[in-house]
């Protein structure tokens, strides 16, 4: 049953901090960054000021956005703390990423290297284990997120993921296109995961 009473106040951005990334890719962290501002909701993310998350939160608070970063102590000078947001600096990368998923309504995945691999592979297990019902966006221009695509589509050929697995996840090419399905989403969710067709 649809939640129509659910709202999208706050959401969770994982992506890239390497500021060698593709221009184009930095250039639409910072869009989505502005995005959330002038629709207000608050921009969740990993608190460092480099990379496609630096970008997006910068922009996100330049625009007069609601931002909060959330760092663990022995990042804060690698991904260069952004001070200009409000940041909570914690002790490990799992209070780290505990304290972002709790703190959101939904997630969106922006292109990324190992770090945010993890990030979305431990969400996705969550999603898997009905651990939390939140809608997940990938940004995936060029095609950056297929091969991770394939790769857990290839899981649910051989049958070592459900079928029904593809539904956690909604894929866009645009910017524009990132905060309409989340809403999309998150109005057509249960506010609790149902398992049964994942078992």
């Amino acid at each position: 049953m649809a939640n129509e009473s659910r709202r999208l106040d706050s959401v969770c951005v994982f992506c890239g901090s390497s500021n060698d990334a593709d221009p184009a890719f930095l250039a639409a962290a910072a869009d989505l960054g502005r995005v959330l501002a002038a629709a207000k909701v608050r921009l969740v993310y990993g608190g460092g000021g480099v990379g496609l998350m630096g970008a997006s939160a910068r922009a996100a608070h330049e625009a007069g956005g609601d931002v909060l970063g959330v760092i663990p102590q022995f990042l804060v000078a690698a991904e260069r703390q952004l001070d200009v947001v409000e940041t909570v600096v914690v002790e490990t990368m799992h209070q780290r990423k505990t304290m972002m998923y709790d703190a959101s309504d939904a997630y969106i995945i922006l292109p990324g290297g190992i770090g945010t691999l993890e990030e979305v592979i431990e969400l996705l297990s969550w999603r898997r284990l009905a651990l939390h019902a939140k809608p997940i966006v990938f940004f995936n221009p060029r095609g950056f997120w297929q091969p991770l695509f394939d790769l857990l589509h290839h899981t649910i050929s051989e049958k070592l993921s459900p079928a029904g697995f593809e539904r956690s996840w909604t894929s866009v090419d645009t910017v524009a296109e990132i905060l309409p399905a989340l809403e999309a989403e998150l109005r057509a969710m249960p506010s609790v995961v149902d398992a049964t067709h994942l078992t």
